[in-house]
């Protein structure tokens, strides 16, 4: 299955809008909006699905399961399972981040 982070992660990897999402999965705008608007995995009817799943894998994007690997070996980003969650809420990384370099 596939989950509302991970429609929104491969649409932003494609470069995509919703509606051109739907363009490519042959299926209705609001239909995107309410799979990306779910909780975690997407809900929707059985064909929506397939045929969001295949337009994804037309666009060369590989949905990784939890626990899965890549069948592929491409480039790609997952989210650790045991991300942190923040005072505010949101998850922070396990570690922190380099600070960035700047050539001056």
């Amino acid at each position: 299955m596939i989950t509302a982070a991970q429609m929104r992660a491969a649409r932003a990897l494609l470069g995509i809008d919703q509606r051109q999402l739907a363009e490519l999965a042959g299926i209705s705008v609001p239909t995107i909006q309410r799979m990306e608007a779910s909780a975690d995995v997407v809900r929707g009817n059985v064909d929506s699905l397939m045929r969001l799943l295949a337009a994804f894998d037309g666009a060369g994007i590989e949905v990784i399961n939890e626990g899965a690997a890549s069948t592929d070996g491409g480039r790609g980003v997952r989210l650790k399972s045991k991300a942190k969650p923040s005072e505010s809420g949101t998850a922070e990384p396990s570690a922190p981040l380099p600070a960035a370099r700047t050539n001056s």
